[in-house]
């Protein structure tokens, strides 16, 4: 996301703060009305990632907004509540960077950024469930807070070959039959 100001705006406004550069500024804060599901917003110093949000208001009182957060480094599930007309965020400097999954040994993984071919360990804990689904090769869209890897999305798809799978039960057919497959991670 990018705010477009007037130069001259910009300048007028680092001499009257006497700021040396843009970064010293926070020139974005978001309200209540601009979130949106998936919006990377920056807590209590922990990139937090939206994944739904509700407003309410009652008669002659102050709306109540209940926010439900997800943890980009740890992955849980938060719930917020906040209340008052002046709620804002302020946007969390999460990037996102296509990697391919390069290989691992003993607790870490390693991925390669598909532009730099920088490499990146990341731990067990990082991936979590997703070491499950990717194999040798596989894109994925590395997360990034302050220039280190804290976690990773799969993408929607993946193609995976089964390994084995053994035969279905005779006249398991009636309520739709299934089996177990082993996959080749």
């Amino acid at each position: 996301q990018c705010i477009i100001l007037p130069l001259g705006f910009v300048l007028y406004n680092l001499r009257l703060l006497r700021c040396k550069s843009f970064t010293e500024i926070d020139l974005m804060t978001i309200n209540y009305g601009e979130l949106k599901k998936g919006m990377s917003i920056e807590m209590e110093g922990e990139p937090y990632s939206v994944v739904d949000y509700e407003r309410s208001k009652m008669q002659k009182r102050a709306p109540v907004m209940r926010i439900r957060f997800r943890n980009l480094k740890t992955g849980r599930i938060v719930d917020k509540t906040f209340s008052g007309y002046d709620v804002s965020f302020n946007p969390a400097s999460v990037e996102r960077r296509k990697a391919q999954y390069i290989y691992n040994d003993d607790n870490h993984y390693y991925f390669m950024d598909n532009e730099s071919f920088e490499q990146f360990p990341m731990s067990d804990d990082q991936i979590g469930k997703a070491v499950d689904f990717i194999i040798e090769q596989t894109e994925i869209d590395l997360i990034f807070f302050e220039e280190m890897p804290i976690a990773l999305e799969l993408p929607l798809n993946i193609d995976l070959k089964v390994v084995s799978s053994p035969p279905g039960v005779k006249g398991d057919t009636a309520q739709g039959a299934t089996k177990s497959a082993e996959l080749e991670t």
